[in-house]
């Protein structure tokens, strides 16, 4: 019987169409969270060729920061986020916050 798959075995694979690993995307996200430096590979990674899967990974990361950035813009906009944080600092907690379990009852 003869292999239909050696043609796509993991020799055959072009450079940029190999996948990454459990540990590629682990280093990766460690990568992008440094402040600048991260936020320079992000960009780079985003418009880069040598890998498809990297450039595609960098880039949901990218939507996931702009995203996190707007709804942060959000709160920040509508009160909330100062609210929030000006009532825990004076040691008041408020309700909405009462599913977390560290925060102490009413």
């Amino acid at each position: 019987m003869a292999n239909h798959f050696s043609e796509f075995d993991e020799f055959n694979i072009a450079p940029e169409l190999k996948p990454l690993g459990a540990w590629a995307y682990v280093g990766l996200s460690i990568l992008f969270s440094i402040p600048i430096v991260g936020l320079i590979c992000l960009i780079v990674f985003s418009f880069s060729d040598a890998n498809i899967n990297r450039r595609n990974y960098a880039r949901s990361y990218f939507c996931m920061l702009i995203l996190f950035l707007v709804l942060l813009g959000v709160l920040f906009a509508t009160g909330v986020l100062g609210t929030t944080v000006e009532a825990i600092q004076a040691g008041r907690w408020p309700s909405y916050l009462s599913f977390l379990p560290w925060v102490p009852a009413a």
